[in-house]
């Protein structure tokens, strides 16, 4: 995994105002801890921040973050981040500082690869039910994400956290039995055969009815016949 580089300026002022104003001038507040240390209160650029978060990584890049006055780069990770809930903007950012020898927990999205085509042609669909999985690894080993293969998935079938192929160095506390994904018949088949289940019912109740009809019709008739040779 890649590292990228980011400065942290300390000294800012705390409080949502002096933040706001932070966040004005394109810099987002944060804090530094980890590693035993007294957290610091922090102040990044949003440029530099952004372009550490977009990589292939994610939010599970790894950062030598410089932290001004202190000389030599720390490597540190993105702990938590608050989002703006409508510009979705970063409106604070947590550091944590982490030893290269030593492993931490993250979430790293799981992603659904192939086309499950016996799914398909049942009208079914993938529900994939757990987007991330938290695993734990020493910071080189941390993948930027787990892919599963569902090509061979049937309605009805399950991918589970056992089905995973994990790359070396990585392990996860989730139970083996945790749903990833499941194969299921869709909405729109189950109403399709409901429609089709009633339209049935309806020609069959139909047909019923037109034979009761023809019955009491022949009974009349004959009743009719009766009366005239009376």
């Amino acid at each position: 995994m890649a590292e990228i580089t980011l400065t942290a300026t300390t000294g800012r002022s705390t409080g949502t105002r002096n933040s706001r104003r932070l966040r004005a001038e394109g810099k987002v507040p944060g804090v530094v801890y980890g590693l035993g240390r007294e957290p610091v209160a922090v102040t990044v650029d949003w440029r530099e921040l952004r372009l550490a978060l977009i990589t292939d990584a994610g939010v599970n890049a790894l950062i030598d973050l410089t932290i001004e006055g202190e000389g030599e780069s720390q490597l540190s990770i993105v702990k938590e981040m608050q989002r703006h809930p409508i510009r979705q903007t970063v409106d604070h950012v947590d550091f944590l500082l982490i030893r290269r020898d030593q492993e931490i927990s993250v979430d790293v999205p799981v992603l659904l690869e192939g086309e499950p085509e016996k799914v398909n042609q049942n009208q079914g669909m993938i529900e994939h039910v757990m987007l991330t999985l938290t695993i734990n690894a020493k910071p080189a080993d941390i993948p930027d994400h787990i892919i599963h293969d569902i090509s061979a998935m049937e309605i009805g079938e399950t991918v589970t956290v056992g089905d995973l192929t994990l790359p070396g160095g990585v392990t996860t506390d989730i139970a083996d039995d945790e749903v990833i994904a499941s194969a299921q018949v869709s909405r729109a088949a189950i109403d399709a055969a409901a429609d089709e289940e009633a339209a049935e019912a309806a020609e069959a109740a139909a047909g019923a009815e037109g034979g009761t009809a023809e019955g009491e019709g022949g009974e009349s008739d004959g009743e009719a016949e009766g009366g005239d040779e009376g």
